[in-house]
């Protein structure tokens, strides 16, 4: 942090991931108000991360070739004009299911110019001997602004309401847009080129075979976002509705506060011993306290249990993905740092798709609470034998 480079990275980073789930709070609770259909949720999943899937080991060619600066620039821009359309269609009260859903395919598709070049250009931001710190801080930031973000938007959903909250929102994007624009940076001299098909991406993921602790933290990514990933969080209202306490509204928001101080003290202790435990076995281990986190809260009807479930599932989870994506970056090969991260994109990001499938629509056919607890005991299994494999 005594880089001030890396502390507007750090900053911008930190208020961008906020707004993209402040948006997702407000967007959400409004079209559940609105609809009342659990496929939409799980379709707001499917949407959001099925371009990660598709497109992040392309984009980290990509990155590899152009100034991701101006990437990450476009992306921002797209962020603001969602935010702007939510605006529009709530304040005139003429929102569509069809148009919902055009809406969060763009948001989808902005954070695929977002993500992998932002992991790329860090690389270009500090020095070498601080790399680990930095790439640790910047997945502090990533996963603190993935559960933060919805408490904040949860606030602002009730003290200023979604049509002012939504428009607000989209001032968040700005101050990365302007960093950008006038920060310097010197790029590794290494050879770049395109993505050409799939035999490009099977070439990566075989150049990338011979290095144990990116395939074991690609694998654990794959396997947390495609069983839960996010997707209890756009489910979230069905929860605040489902345990009863008080005000839906409050509920709503209490429950995502709580994931969200979990998230804050994970941060907190990551950073003060992640250089220490930094290592693929303790991220999966702190994956099965995830695992443990989330069952328990799908399955308890007490509110009070909830919260403290949902504060441990927050704590665990910045900390098992922050280590992982540490693991990663650090590992990556400079001459194909951007594929490797798009490798690792697709598998934390993209995979999140099959959660709404996990989560949101079979939690259409037999209820939430019971499809999310499934998916964590599914995701326990597997890292379980993770764990068996690595040894």
């Amino acid at each position: 942090m005594r880089n001030p480079n890396f502390r507007w990275f750090f900053v911008t980073y930190l208020l961008s991931m906020m707004a993209d789930n402040i948006e997702h709070v407000i967007s959400y609770w409004v079209m559940y108000q609105k609809f009342h259909s659990a496929a939409l949720g799980g379709f707001a999943v499917l949407s959001h991360w099925l371009p990660y899937l598709l497109f992040s080991v392309p984009m980290g060619g990509l990155a590899d070739r152009l100034d991701p600066r101006r990437l990450i620039q476009f992306g921002m821009l797209l962020f603001i004009g969602v935010s702007l359309g939510w605006g529009y269609f709530f304040l005139t009260d003429t929102l569509q299911m069809w148009e919902a859903m055009l809406l969060l395919v763009v948001h989808g598709c902005a954070g695929v110019f977002w993500q992998t070049p932002s992991q790329l250009l860090l690389h270009a931001t500090v020095e070498k001997k601080d790399l680990q710190s930095a790439v640790r801080l910047n997945a502090t930031a990533r996963y603190l602004g993935v559960l933060v973000g919805p408490a904040v938007g949860g606030a602002m959903l009730i003290w200023l309401g979604p049509t002012k909250g939504i428009f607000l929102n989209a001032c968040y994007y700005v101050p990365a847009i302007l960093w950008l624009a006038r920060i310097r940076y010197s790029r590794e001299a290494v050879a770049r080129t395109a993505v050409r098909g799939l035999g490009e991406v099977l070439r990566t993921l075989r150049e990338i075979a011979d290095r144990p602790a990116v395939v074991s933290m690609s694998l654990l990514a794959a396997a947390a976002s495609a069983f839960i990933g996010s997707s209890y969080q756009a489910q979230m209202p069905n929860f605040a509705v489902d345990l009863g306490h008080g005000n839906p509204g409050a509920s709503y928001s209490a429950l995502l506060a709580a994931d969200a101080a979990g998230a804050l003290t994970g941060g907190f202790l990551l950073e003060t011993f992640g250089g220490l435990r930094t290592a693929p076995r303790s991220a999966m281990l702190l994956a099965l306290g995830w695992c443990c986190a989330l069952a328990g809260f799908a399955l308890t009807r007490s509110y009070a249990l909830a919260l403290i479930c949902l504060f441990s599932a927050g704590l665990f989870e910045l900390s098992f993905s922050s280590m992982a994506q540490t693991v990663v970056q650090v590992e990556a090969p400079a001459e194909i740092r951007g594929r490797v991260l798009g490798v690792f994109a697709t598998a934390s990001l993209g995979c999140r798709a099959f959660a709404g499938v996990t989560v949101g629509l079979i939690g259409a056919l037999v209820g939430v609470h019971m499809s999310l607890a499934l998916s964590a005991v599914a995701l326990f299994g597997t890292i379980v034998l993770l764990l068996a494999a690595s040894r």
